[in-house]
């Protein structure tokens, strides 16, 4: 066989070895709850990058990485926005694509905004996290290596499931609810935690629960005092110059963490602002994806 009929073959074999990126309906027969958004969903682009606005329909896109390369891993991707947009290209589908290229299937979740109804959000993750879950040898996943990931409101939305993922139950039957909705591990960008006065996002808080000054409302959401025992371990990643969600936010859930004794990497970087996402600006915090899998090799998540 030529040289030239080699390569072709080899090129062919290696093209039909790679996964296939696929989209599917995260409901559906239909979820269990309905918000109420203020017009028709939006795809668009803002400031060179892709979002959504007026979600109604949670969909998952993943991106499965070729067999040779598969860790068995896996990371749900929640995309920030404030719980009312999502910025879901560069705090979604670059981060799954990086990823894919790291032998772990990237999930972008594009999950459904509040809009009056707080508890719609969490109900699409845990599903998520289920459905990811009840998929897993046809994915080829390691059913104890699904994380989750979530930048800015997205990682408020990640902390929850980390601590509530036993909280939020549909009021009806949905496939997949006996299987635990507990993630294996967290990474936070630049997370929302706190609802607190002064140390929280209040355009998330207030998107998410309302304009309500109701202490026993956000404090169901303020995810620093909801850690215990079984917490995930967790890797945050921020700057110390965010002037939109401060990093008191990720100090708090670090030092619950270090009250159970949960392994958790903090990484502030002097410089990123907030909303840096998978980006190629020329700043320290560009370098946290490398971090990132190395701690989970540290974990002994992957190879």
């Amino acid at each position: 066989m030529n040289r030239i009929a080699l390569f072709l073959l080899l090129t062919i074999l290696s093209t039909q070895l790679m996964a296939q990126d696929f989209q599917l309906d995260l409901w559906p027969d239909g979820a269990p709850n309905e918000n109420n958004p203020p017009g028709e969903e939006n795809y668009y682009q803002e400031r060179g990058s892709y979002r959504y606005k007026n979600i109604s329909k949670a969909e998952l896109f993943v991106y499965p990485p070729s067999k040779e390369i598969n860790t068995g891993a896996a990371v749900i991707i929640c995309p920030g926005g404030g719980y009312w947009i999502e910025a879901i290209d560069h705090e979604g589908f670059r981060i799954a694509e990086y990823l894919q290229a790291k032998g772990i299937t990237g999930i972008v979740l594009k999950y459904r905004l509040p809009y009056g109804n707080s508890e719609i959000p969490l109900t699409d993750a845990l599903q998520a996290i289920r459905l990811t879950r009840s998929k897993t040898q046809e994915w080829e996943i390691d059913p104890q290596k699904i994380g989750i990931a979530g930048s800015s409101a997205g990682g408020h939305l990640a902390s929850t499931a980390g601590t509530h993922f036993d909280w939020v139950k549909p009021k009806t039957t949905v496939p997949y609810q006996e299987i635990s909705a507990r993630p294996d591990f967290m990474l936070l960008l630049y997370p929302v935690i706190s609802f607190k006065e002064g140390i929280g996002h209040m355009g998330s808080r207030n998107n998410l629960i309302g304009e309500t000054n109701d202490w026993s409302v956000a404090k169901q959401f303020s995810n620093e005092l909801w850690v215990t025992e079984n917490t995930p371990p967790t890797f945050f990643v921020l700057a110390d110059d965010d002037k939109a969600v401060i990093p008191e936010n990720s100090i708090a859930f670090y030092r619950a963490l270090k009250e159970y004794a949960i392994p958790a990497e903090l990484h502030i970087f002097a410089k990123g602002g907030h909303g840096f996402g998978m980006t190629d600006r020329d700043i320290p915090a560009a370098k946290w994806p490398a971090l990132f899998t190395d701690w989970l090799k540290s974990m002994e998540i992957i190879k």
